[in-house]
């Protein structure tokens, strides 16, 4: 007599196999990069593994995609602290963002008007910022300080320095966009 076995109770192995892949797919849709979207997923499955009674969720699908989807939010909001590295344009030598060009050697005579009209035009840009705002963005941005060891310097709460980040760089991107798309064209 041949003993089957008939397990009711999902386990960890049985789930990752029957969801892994769609659960991927619907993640590597809302992120940018795979590396993203695998990171996701395997916080997805080690918050599952940390779970001592699976029995308990009632829909596994549910719970993973609204753990997923979670974890996608997070992944915004830790990269909504945007950075001057998010301007980028596409030059003969491939992707360059504002950034390098603030802080590169110049080659050309191109090169260096351009280099000091957004020098000229970020700098005006900045002094229309709150002071607050302007300062936490030129410390992150320029001199490559952490948002914590501005807080700390300033003795303020973390959040509100990585909110005075965001406004600037929102303010910066609005008021460059046309720099930007100049550059874009050179």
């Amino acid at each position: 007599m041949e003993l089957i076995m008939t397990e009711t109770k999902p386990n960890i192995i049985q789930t990752v196999n029957s969801y892994g892949k769609q659960l991927l797919g619907f993640i590597r849709g809302k992120v940018k990069s795979d590396e993203d979207a695998e990171d996701i997923l395997q916080d997805v499955w080690y918050q599952l593994s940390n779970l001592t009674e699976l029995e308990t969720i009632e829909s596994m699908s549910g719970w993973l995609y609204r753990v997923a989807r979670n974890k996608i939010t997070d992944l915004f909001r830790k990269k909504k602290s945007d950075s001057l590295e998010d301007f980028t344009f596409q030059s003969e030598d491939g992707e360059l963002n504002f950034k390098d060009l603030l802080l590169a050697e110049t080659r050309t005579p191109e090169d260096e008007f351009f280099k000091k009209i957004f020098w000229e035009e970020l700098m005006e840009a900045l002094e229309e910022l709150p002071e607050k705002q302007s300062e936490v963005f030129v410390l992150n941005e320029v001199e490559g300080m952490s948002l914590q060891a501005i807080a700390d310097l300033k003795k303020e709460n973390l959040k509100t320095i990585i909110s005075r980040k965001g406004y600037a760089t929102k303010y910066l991107r609005e008021r460059l966009n046309n720099l930007y798309h100049d550059f874009k064209n050179y």
